[in-house]
This record gives C-alpha cells, sequence and structure tokens, in this order.
C-alpha cells in the first residue's frame, strides 16, 4: 500500500508539458488501487494548480501594464536626453531632430475665452450687402448690436446678388470656428437657427426689414429689441452703415475693433496664399500697394468717364441704368471730378506719383479687378513704374484657380497683401481704402497716403494746361500730403450729416495706441 501512494504521488507531480492555453497538464494513474485516498490527493493536486496558474497570469498582467505605463512616462521626460546620449552611429538622427525643431516656430497655445452667461433674448440673423470690406464693417456692427441686445447672432449671410455675384459663404472667406470661439466671452454665435426656428424661417415665417442708417445703440434697444422680443427671431436684410460713426460708448467701439482686428481671420488657405506673395515681393525689395479703384462697376456707379470714348461712355451709362438700387442714374462726370468725388485715373495717378517722388524702381501691387480699359489705360503707368505687378502675375493658375468667379476672396487676398506694404495709396475713398486705412493705424500707422482728390485734379489741370511747371506742381503735391500719410489723428466729426463726416472704421482712435504729441486734427 506504501508503495502504491508513493507511486501515485510520483506520477502526479511529473510534469507532461504545457497545454494549448498555458496549463499544466498533470499525469494521472488509470490502475493500481490505492483506495480513496489517493484519489482526494489527485484532486486537491489539481485544484491547487490551476489556482497557481491564474495567479500568474493576473500577477503578470498588473506587472505588464505597470511597466507599460512606467515606459510611457520616462520615454516623454528622458526620450531626448536619451537620443543625445547615444552613440555615435545615432547621430545623424539627433541633427536632423534639432534642425527640424529649430525651422517650426514655436506656436503659442491658443486661449478660448470662457462664455458668457446671459439670458437669451433671442435670435438675430442678418445678411450684408456690398463688396467684402463693407460686409466686414457691417459684420462688426452687427457682433456689438447682437452682444448689446443679449441676443445670438447667426452667423451672417453674404451678399451674393450684386455687381459681383460672389457665391462665398462666411466659411469661404472667414474663419468661422474662430469668429464664434473668439467673441464667446461677449455674445452666443452659432452658424445656425435651433431646428424648430429654422424650420419656421425656411416656411417663410420670419420678420424680416432694414435698420435705420447711422443708428446708435438706443435705437436697437428701443426699436429693434422689442420685434425680436415679439417674434423670437428677426432678420435685417441690410446691414451698410448701420451703426453711427461716433456718440458711441468706449466699450461699443472697442468691441467693434475686437471683432475687426482680432475675431475676423481669413480662412488658412487664403492666409497662407497672401503669406505667398507677401514673400515673393518682399524677396525683391520694398513695395507700394495701389488700389487703383478704375474698374467698371466703380466708372459705372460713379458716372466717372473722365479719359473714356464715347463707345465706353454709352456702355458705362447703360450698366448704371441696368441696376435699380444705384439710385443715381443723371451725373455730370465733369463737375463731379472737379468736386473730387472721382476715383483718379491710371494716367493721373502716374502724375501724383512722379510728383511724390515715389522710386520708379519701387514694386507698385495694383490691388484691384480688372482695369476698365485694360493695358491701352495702364500704358502710361506702366511706362512711369515699370514694376508693376499682380496678383494674377506673381502666382500661377493653379494658385488662382479655385478663387476665380469669388471676388470677395480676390479682394480678401489684396486685403493681406494692403496691410504688410510698406506704403498703401488708394485712388479712391472707397471700403477697401477706408478699411485697410484702419487696419494699418492699427498696426502702428503704418504709412498711408491719402490723396486729396479735389485739390488734385485741379492742379493736374494746371500742370496739363501748362499753367504751373513740374517743379510747381510736384512742390505743391508733396506740401498738400505732408500731413496726410496716415499719422495719429482726431476722427471728423459733423452732427447730423454721417456720409461727410470721417468713417470709423478709417479711424478708429478709441482702439489706438496713440504717440505722445502727435494727435492732430486733420
Amino acid at each position: 500500500m506504501r508503495r502504491v501512494e508513493i507511486e501515485v504521488v510520483a506520477e502526479m507531480c511529473s510534469v507532461e508539458g504545457i497545454g494549448k492555453k498555458g496549463g499544466m497538464r498533470i499525469g494521472v494513474i488509470k490502475g493500481g488501487g490505492g483506495g480513496a485516498s489517493g484519489g482526494e490527493r489527485v484532486e486537491k493536486l489539481k485544484k491547487s494548480s490551476r489556482m497557481k496558474v491564474w495567479i500568474i497570469r493576473a500577477t503578470t498582467s498588473v506587472l505588464l501594464w505597470t511597466c507599460i505605463v512606467q515606459l510611457t512616462t520616462l520615454g516623454e521626460t528622458w526620450g531626448p536626453r536619451v537620443l543625445k546620449g547615444c552613440p555615435s552611429c545615432f547621430s545623424h538622427l539627433d541633427s536632423s531632430v534639432s534642425a527640424i525643431e529649430d525651422k517650426v516656430p514655436s506656436v503659442p497655445a491658443r486661449v478660448i475665452p470662457p462664455k458668457r452667461v446671459y439670458k437669451n433674448n433671442g435670435y438675430l440673423m442678418v445678411s450684408c450687402n456690398g463688396g467684402l470690406n463693407q460686409m466686414r464693417a457691417a459684420i462688426c456692427d452687427m457682433v456689438t448690436i447682437a452682444r448689446y441686445l443679449n441676443v445670438t447672432l447667426i452667423v451672417p449671410e453674404l451678399d451674393k446678388t450684386s455687381f459681383w455675384a460672389d457665391p462665398s459663404e462666411f466659411q469661404d472667406i472667414f474663419d468661422v470656428n474662430h469668429f464664434i470661439t473668439s467673441l464667446r466671452d461677449e455674445v452666443r454665435i452659432l452658424k445656425e437657427l435651433p431646428p424648430r426656428l429654422k424650420r419656421r424661417v425656411e416656411m417663410g415665417f420670419v420678420y424680416s426689414m432694414p435698420p435705420i442708417s447711422w443708428s446708435d445703440i438706443s435705437y436697437y434697444h428701443n426699436q429693434i429689441l422689442p420685434l425680436i422680443q415679439k417674434y423670437k427671431v428677426i432678420h435685417l436684410n441690410r446691414t451698410d452703415a448701420r451703426l453711427a460713426n461716433n456718440g458711441q460708448s468706449l466699450d461699443v467701439q472697442k468691441l467693434r475693433c475686437r471683432v475687426n482686428f482680432n475675431a475676423l481671420r481669413f480662412t488658412p488657405q487664403i492666409e497662407e496664399l497672401g503669406k505667398r506673395v507677401i514673400k515673393l515681393l518682399r524677396q525683391n525689395g520694398p513695395f507700394i500697394v495701389l488700389h487703383l479703384r478704375y474698374e467698371m462697376d466703380m466708372l459705372a456707379f460713379s458716372g466717372c468717364t473722365q479719359g473714356c470714348n464715347n463707345d465706353e461712355v454709352e456702355e458705362l451709362t447703360r450698366m448704371r441704368y441696368a441696376y435699380p438700387w444705384w439710385k443715381e442714374k443723371i451725373i455730370n462726370s465733369d463737375l463731379k471730378r472737379k468736386d473730387g468725388l472721382c476715383p483718379l485715373t491710371p494716367e493721373e495717378t502716374a502724375l501724383i506719383l512722379r510728383a511724390l517722388d515715389i522710386d520708379k524702381n519701387y514694386q507698385i501691387y495694383i490691388a484691384a479687378g480688372e482695369i476698365y480699359g485694360g493695358d491701352k489705360r495702364m500704358a502710361s503707368l506702366a511706362a512711369a513704374y515699370p514694376k508693376l505687378v499682380r496678383k494674377e502675375t506673381l502666382l500661377g493658375p493653379s494658385d488662382l484657380g479655385f478663387f476665380q468667379n469669388h471676388s470677395s476672396q480676390m479682394a480678401a487676398l489684396d486685403y493681406l497683401v494692403s496691410l504688410e506694404s510698406d506704403i498703401f495709396i488708394p485712388t479712391y475713398d472707397g471700403n477697401m481704402a477706408k478699411v485697410v486705412q484702419g487696419h494699418r493705424r492699427y498696426l502702428g500707422f503704418k504709412q498711408t497716403i491719402l490723396l486729396d482728390r479735389r485739390l488734385l485734379v485741379d492742379l493736374i489741370d494746371q500742370y496739363n494746361n501748362g499753367s504751373l511747371s513740374w517743379i510747381q506742381f510736384s512742390d505743391a503735391v508733396k506740401e498738400t500730403h505732408e500731413r496726410r500719410r496716415g499719422q495719429p489723428s482726431k476722427r471728423l466729426v459733423i452732427p447730423d450729416r454721417p456720409k461727410e463726416e470721417d468713417y470709423f472704421y478709417a479711424n478708429p482712435e478709441e482702439c489706438l495706441q496713440q504717440p505722445d504729441g502727435q494727435l492732430s486734427s486733420t
């Protein structure tokens, strides 16, 4: 009996190998007697072995996970040190990493402001009208109005029906996510209405109206807010010049600036292309941006036909009558020019640049659409300044292909280049001229030559008829514009005549860091 027990124990303790699932297979004696005690021992050994296997598995899993966590932490902390301490065979890797780190600029962490908590009075929809820069200023006004009415603003709709017929949406031109998040501490902005209100608007049940031009915030509190509270959502179908230039609180004016200079950022694609154009220009030295507003729509709208032949005059007149919202139809071109209300022609512009002693070797970037009359009208300017360039000459068709038939996106590109130029010279005081002028003031009063067209056309006529010599003409032009170069100045205020006073966005003095002793009243 003793011999049988010893044999059983010896057999049971022998390990035959590892099973398919990692367990241990125990040999069992199939015969030989030995009674119940031998069977009990076999069962006990089986249970004990299974328990040990599971304990080993659990312990191993815990250890493995602990090692992974520790290695990850050590890798993040010691990674660069380990690489530097590697043998020389890895030295090329170290130098490559260093080179890459040197080339890639550090990007500051983006700080998202906290949400402003307020009781929402309703929803404001807006449809902007006009070109890019008119819409840009309008967006700043609408954000400010929404903030002080405590309403939710829906991302503005851009104009698609005017002369330019640009189908671009807001997000095609501006970085919509940055726009929303950067202003979240002031106003809630949504990409679209909540579903229930959206369905109601789609069915045509929305109160739509144009607000009164040049109104102050009190008008919106007293007239517009009650309508929003009544209808829950209203639609403002015109947005140009709907907030007064002056008479606003400092907080209102500063919010308008914040939207303009910080929240309205162009899309990454437009920003990158703008940087490329600026880099190409900088490679060849300083450059001037000339906003030559001598395009067909401008001439038709203004009725300015100086230098045009009879066929061109007729074409421009037909175009003016084709747009019913252009109210002025019968226009005396000569009288308007003498009043300084016409854009300078390319020929007049060439004379003025020469009179201002602009170096003929300067690059001159033409920030404009298609010049009316084409190369023929540009001949005198090109002869005086042979380094005329446009975005179309600096970039290939593949770069500009996406922008074709998207005039507002093209204008955005010109806007970026205009901000970075050494000198900015607009030949007409339209919306781009005004908004770029104000933005350049904000960037440190960068030089902007603001042409006094009323005086200049008189000087040009005197020079052309021989009444003034070139020296007299040049001296008069330079003297006139000595204090018209974008220096710090007070905004001209004309009560009850807002169209004639200085535009807020051309000189947002409330938002500018004024150098001591340099503020003038001109």
